[in-house]
């Protein structure tokens, strides 16, 4: 199984049009969003073609393929408007042995991991930037933003399948951490 893995679309039409058409030309069986998905939050300014009823759409059309989480800028109202479920702080996926926890970042993350079993990927957005660190007991992944990266970082996401890609999302190529 082939999965897309993404973070922080916060309500760009024009960027989650992107992500949709990567999502569509990867192949991929599943979309994993960890979370912020229609608002842009205090902290952030808007993104490129701030529209959040034009991602609604984009994301409803896609429900049956979808797994989300809730980041800091999601709500009930949110959920009250897509047709997936996204009020979840976690889910654990098994990426054909690959035991995946997959969080938005704000409450657990690589300083405070999930109490999960050794060996396992913690899977994070939240903070707009790629990352992969190994640590004793499990390996942190972060896809990166796909409407507001920060620290020089690129609008990104992942591909897993036998492994974890980072691809940039304006050209779909892969990249080195």
């Amino acid at each position: 199984m082939k999965w897309l893995i993404a973070s922080d679309i916060h309500g760009s039409a024009k960027y989650c049009k992107m992500l949709m058409d990567r999502f569509a030309e990867e192949k991929a069986d599943r979309m994993l969003i960890l979370g912020d998905l229609l608002y842009h939050g205090p902290r952030n300014d808007l993104p490129d073609e701030y529209n959040p009823k034009l991602v609604i759409e984009m994301l409803n059309s896609a429900k049956e393929r979808l797994v989300c989480v809730r980041g800091n800028c999601d709500g009930e109202v949110d959920q009250m408007v897509l047709s997936f479920p996204i009020m979840a702080e976690y889910a654990v996926i098994d990426m054909g042995g690959t035991i995946v926890y997959a969080t938005h970042g704000h409450h657990f993350n690589e300083e405070h991991p999930l109490p999960m079993p050794g060996g396992c990927v913690l899977l994070c957005g939240h903070t707009h930037v790629p990352k992969s660190v190994r640590h004793d007991r499990f390996t942190y992944m972060n896809p990166g933003s796909v409407s507001i990266p920060k620290d020089n970082s690129r609008h990104s996401y992942m591909v897993w399948e036998d492994g974890f890609i980072w691809k940039d999302l304006q050209t779909g190529n892969p990249y080195s951490l």
